[in-house]
């Protein structure tokens, strides 16, 4: 089950649980109701929300991310539960007994397929690739040269613009960035406590304050998926965080990518990266389960339609 995205965009809802179900209310009126089993993540991004506690029990024993959203779209908390797997100790043990020396060679493989990715937006939008197909190749173990900084300098001015400047303070297509980046961030915060792994142990993000460090490491190569989708929104005339712009990105975890196995959802994707992550923790695979770097990955996700519509609670 794909699951999906909830978005709580209305100010002053009332979040409750009721016979299995969902449901969103304003001033006692029911405004919609999504079976519980079908949702992925929560996204709460409005003024004045009140949710009751058994919504949020089911959603923590279901291992289903609870997001909270404050300034400009951004993520402030998230709900986690207690435990997410059966062998979730023995995953945690191995996590943290994981020497430098893994964890470097496991973010070189993930910077390299970030700047694949890059370079693959970049051709799917008739943009010149090989700078940044380049760049892959210099990355080493742990990357000290931080080539992924300097394909990111590359990478947006070749996307937006040379005047472009990635403020996360900022409107317009830096808030659509944002919110692209909190619906990302559930999704792959949903896989790694499904997988028994503690988000907080890094690969390589070391800000001490940041308690979703490794769900950040991991959502690096699937950021240029959401960067492909507000750049068509641009070219569609779309200048805010709008409704359907909203609706659109959080639909982000069913999208289509082409992979080894097949044309897969985003979700799996993500899924099949966390449990190979897993199984390096503990010596059972020595590589990542990576999306395919190029522009046959993207042509799915390239074709999809966007999202318009009524959905004043919903995102997807």
């Amino acid at each position: 089950m794909i699951g999906r995205i909830i978005e709580i965009g209305g100010d002053s809802r009332y979040l409750s649980l009721d016979r299995g179900f969902l449901v969103v209310s304003h001033k006692g009126e029911e405004r919609g109701r999504t079976p519980i089993d079908d949702v992925a993540a929560v996204i709460g991004n409005a003024h004045g929300l009140v949710y009751s506690n058994n919504l949020l029990v089911a959603l923590a024993e279901r291992g289903t991310p609870f997001v909270l959203c404050g300034a400009n779209h951004r993520p402030t908390a998230l709900l986690w539960p207690v435990s997410g797997h059966h062998r979730q100790a023995a995953r945690m043990d191995a996590q943290l007994s994981t020497g430098q020396a893994l964890r470097k060679r496991l973010w070189k493989q993930i910077v390299q397929a970030k700047v694949g990715m890059q370079a693959a937006v970049i051709g799917m939008r008739d943009g010149p690739e090989a700078p940044l197909r380049r760049l892959v190749a210099k990355v080493r173990s742990g990357d000290p040269s931080n080539i992924e900084g300097q394909a990111a300098r590359l990478y947006w001015g070749l996307l937006f613009g040379k005047s472009f400047r990635r403020d996360r303070q900022a409107e317009g297509c830096n808030a659509m960035l944002n919110y692209g980046y909190t619906v990302l961030r559930a999704i792959v915060a949903r896989q790694v406590m499904a997988a028994g792994l503690h988000p907080s142990i890094p690969l390589h993000h070391a800000n001490e304050v940041n308690a979703m460090r490794l769900v950040d490491d991991l959502m690096e190569p699937f950021r240029p998926l959401v960067d492909i989708w507000v750049a068509r929104l641009l070219d569609r005339g779309t200048e805010n965080l709008d409704p359907d712009c909203r609706h659109t990105l959080a639909l982000l975890g069913t999208r289509s990518v082409h992979t080894q196995f097949g044309v897969s959802p985003v979700n799996m994707v993500v899924q099949r990266l966390v449990m190979s992550l897993a199984q390096c923790f503990e010596a059972i695979a020595s590589k990542l389960e990576l999306p395919a770097c190029d522009r046959a990955c993207l042509a799915s996700i390239w074709d999809e339609p966007y999202a318009q519509g009524d959905h004043d609670e919903e995102a997807g």
